[in-house]
């Protein structure tokens, strides 16, 4: 039954669902919820337990001792880190026994943030959508840090509201939000050799793939192929390849491409729709396009220049 059970996620589309799943109290306000995971139970026969939301969650968790699982792959969660997801991620809990730990919770409604600079910034935040051994983990200053502003935060939800409440909440979460970008580019230097390595295997798995002319059969490689196949989230993979090379992982891929479309173009008589086919493309017109975007030229031109040369 457990395994049916985790097969089937419940869906958390309001802070009001969250707060009856877990039998807690009703929620100060109906679009923000700021929690302490000591007042959260959840027994070993709720275990374990999927959950899909329609909300954002950034979890401070501490003495955790149960797992949290994206798919196959379980967090890389250890004591004193945190976590981060946007709407529409699906997580399993997993247990031996009744979870305890302590820490914070923060859940956000999208509509919470209507109407403020947040509900166009938040997007850029990449780290909402990392998952797969990506947990931001803090230092003790680091985690000093962000607790006062989970603090700061709770002080305000649960004080009286006023015409202030939301600026001042909205404005320590864009502090919380901004600390935790400083810090998880400060992991992304800390963790260099894995990293590097990374780096390395995307490197091999993507000259692989233009030596092995995959792309005759599955189309252009991809992002979330890579990805995947990498073992991280596409976010993640872009974030630590643009820390890296100072490019994102579709242009290394669109840089590989126009590589060997040069070399193509250059050192054989096929023609330029005989090559687009040829590195997977679908349509001519959209390796025309890319070509022009990116060389400043069309393929036939940049042919005929290099042959006059």
């Amino acid at each position: 039954m457990s395994i049916m059970k985790s097969l089937q996620p419940t869906r958390i589309k309001t802070i009001a669902d969250y707060h009856n799943l877990r039998k807690l109290p009703k929620a100060d306000h109906p679009l923000i919820s700021v929690l302490r995971f000591e007042d959260i139970r959840i027994t070993q026969a709720q275990l374990p337990q999927s959950l899909i939301t329609d909300l954002y969650l950034i979890a401070l968790k501490h003495n955790f001792d149960g797992k949290l699982k994206y798919g196959q792959d379980h967090y890389d969660f250890d004591d004193g880190v945190a976590l981060f997801m946007a709407p529409g991620q699906v997580f399993t809990i997993e247990a031996d026994e009744e979870l305890k730990h302590t820490g914070w919770l923060l859940l956000i409604h999208p509509d919470y943030l209507w109407n403020t600079p947040l509900a166009a910034s938040i997007h850029k935040y990449d780290f909402f959508h990392y998952f797969v051994n990506e947990a931001l983990h803090l230092s003790k200053k680091e985690e000093k840090l962000l607790t006062q502003i989970f603090k700061r935060i709770a002080e305000e939800y649960h004080a009286r509201i006023d015409r202030y409440s939301e600026s001042v909440i909205i404005a320590q979460l864009e502090l919380l939000l901004t600390y935790s970008e400083r810090f998880y580019s400060r992991q992304f230097i800390t963790r260099k050799i894995q990293n590097h390595r990374i780096l390395s295997r995307f490197e091999e798995m993507l000259a692989d793939y233009f030596k092995q002319e995959t792309f005759l059969i599955d189309g252009l490689p991809t992002v979330t192929r890579l990805a995947e196949r990498l073992n991280v989230s596409q976010s993640y993979l872009s974030a630590t390849l643009k820390m890296l090379t100072g490019q994102s992982t579709q242009q290394i891929i669109q840089n590989k491409v126009l590589e060997k479309a040069k070399e193509k173009l250059s050192t054989t008589d096929l023609s330029v729709s005989e090559i687009a086919y040829a590195l997977g493309f679908e349509h001519p017109q959209s390796f025309n396009k890319l070509f022009k975007n990116k060389i400043q030229m069309s393929p036939q031109t940049f042919r005929q220049s290099f042959k006059l040369n």
